[in-house]
């Protein structure tokens, strides 16, 4: 069984003391998990202030203390959000996000598992950025390739922006991706095999299935914009099958946790 920590990080007002402590919260749950997640992922928005803002430098500085108490073994995977790049990101705010956070799309082995990490920024407004835009494309056909000729047993994709929210079908608003991008991405990653598409960005918890493809939204950490409680999603991933649940951070420093996740195991 290999466990994985999702989060997505940041406020949707200017209360950054209580997401700080929100944050360290999360990390020690995190540090308490058993097993141990073989990473903790944050699906964008790592800090509330946006490109150009004067407490951003700061922000960036006090989530970097925050994470040092993240134990060695559970290393940080991190995506870029709007937050991160801006709306419609330019060259500039995705290199100032490359140094500080690393790059803003990448791939990576886990377990045995195909992880790719998307700016799907670049999906949302690339009209500032067309040639980063492209390269992502072409980067993503190769990885996907590889994907497809591998015949990953699982291979999964981190974005922060939703495919969809609840239905391949609906229509585009500022929290999913405009249709015709959604399904050519649709398209491409049932092609290849991907099993799940994990992101942040709605604030709530969603989620809706394009025939053997899984959408999974994870709520926040931080602001919630719906009922759901401060928390992140725990998956547990077998030989056989992708489960996930999502609990509040209250709830993480329950030690039934592992038994809650062998039973939904068992459930699916």
């Amino acid at each position: 069984m290999k466990a994985y920590a999702i989060g997505d990080c940041s406020s949707g007002g200017d209360e950054w003391d209580q997401e700080l402590t929100l944050m360290k919260q999360a990390v020690q749950a995190i540090n308490q998990l058993s097993p141990k997640p073989k990473f903790f992922v944050i699906c964008g928005d790592l800090v509330h202030g946006m490109p150009g803002t004067p407490w951003r430098e700061a922000q960036t500085h006090d989530l970097k203390n925050v994470l040092k108490g993240l134990s060695r073994e559970i290393p940080a995977v991190f995506v870029s959000g709007n937050h991160d790049l801006g709306n419609a990101p330019t060259p500039e705010t995705i290199d100032d996000y490359c140094q500080q956070w690393g790059d803003d799309y990448f791939a990576f082995w886990a377990g045995g598992i195909f992880f790719l990490v998307l700016n799907s920024q670049l999906y949302f407004d690339h009209s500032k950025c067309l040639e980063q835009k492209q390269a992502q494309d072409t980067w993503l056909d190769e990885q996907l390739t590889l994907a497809e000729r591998r015949a990953c047993k699982h291979a999964v994709v981190f974005q922060h922006i939703p495919l969809f929210l609840q239905s391949p079908e609906e229509d585009h608003d500022y929290f999913n991706l405009e249709k015709s991008i959604r399904q050519e991405l649709l398209d491409k990653f049932r092609k290849a095999g991907i099993k799940a598409v994990f992101s942040g960005h709605y604030h709530r918890n969603a989620g809706g299935s394009y025939k053997d493809l899984e959408m999974v939204v994870s709520s926040a950490i931080g602001c919630q914009l719906g009922e759901d409680t401060h928390g992140l999603r725990v998956v547990v991933v077998t030989a056989e099958k992708i489960v996930h649940r999502y609990y509040s951070l209250d709830k993480l420093n329950n030690q039934g946790i592992e038994k809650d996740l062998m039973d939904l195991l068992k459930q699916n």
